[in-house]
């Protein structure tokens, strides 16, 4: 059911940023009050992740992921945003990719009254490109950037071709992450059901 307050439907602003990287890589964006799965969904369309790997969220001691039997943790379908909300500047960290272990924390700033006939999720601002995935983390990452900077470091070429051309860190458009967050697919997704 969405958090309301006086019978108006709320949404959550929420920052996310890329923990270990400078300068740092952030997106804030609005979004209903839904589950952490779906939760998990917007923040790789947000970020500019693939979703090909495992995730995690740690809030308050307990761990949520998608509900697979080999992870010991809570079911991520179970709970809603709202549920975690405890006041402005709530905080909780969202892990992706258990190899590469990608540690974002999630701040959610507000919560407000959802505009009739706005689609939510919308990014409203965000600084810096995500890496790449499989990429080797935070310290991967600095030594693919430094290689690919310098024509002649030994890996240049062959990390341009991984990348399949130029990669700009600095690279980031709200209105990119918006086309995305408009295409991608949620649970529930048909007709009748509201986007996250």
């Amino acid at each position: 059911m969405p958090a309301t307050e006086q019978g108006k439907e709320l949404v959550y602003q929420v920052k996310v940023t890329l923990k270990g990287v400078r300068p740092p890589v952030w997106r804030r964006f609005l979004v209903r009050d839904v589950t952490l799965h779906e939760l998990h969904l917007v923040l790789q369309a947000a970020m500019g992740w693939e979703n090909s790997h495992l995730y995690q969220f740690t809030i308050g001691g307990d761990e949520y992921s998608d509900p697979l039997p080999d992870l010991d943790m809570k079911d991520s379908t179970r709970i809603r945003l709202g549920q975690v909300f405890r006041s402005a500047g709530t905080r909780f960290t969202y892990v992706y990719d258990f190899g590469d272990s990608w540690e974002h924390e999630v701040r959610i700033e507000k919560s407000l009254a959802a505009e009739a006939g706005k689609r939510y999720p919308v990014c409203l601002a965000g600084r810096r490109a995500c890496p790449p995935e499989d990429c080797g983390g935070v310290w991967g990452y600095e030594e693919l950037l430094e290689a690919i900077r310098d024509p002649e470091h030994e890996q240049h070429q062959e990390l341009l071709e991984w990348l399949g051309g130029p990669f700009d860190p600095e690279a980031f458009s709200v209105a990119l992450v918006n086309k995305v967050l408009a295409g991608s697919p949620y649970p529930g997704d048909d007709e009748s059901s509201p986007r996250p």
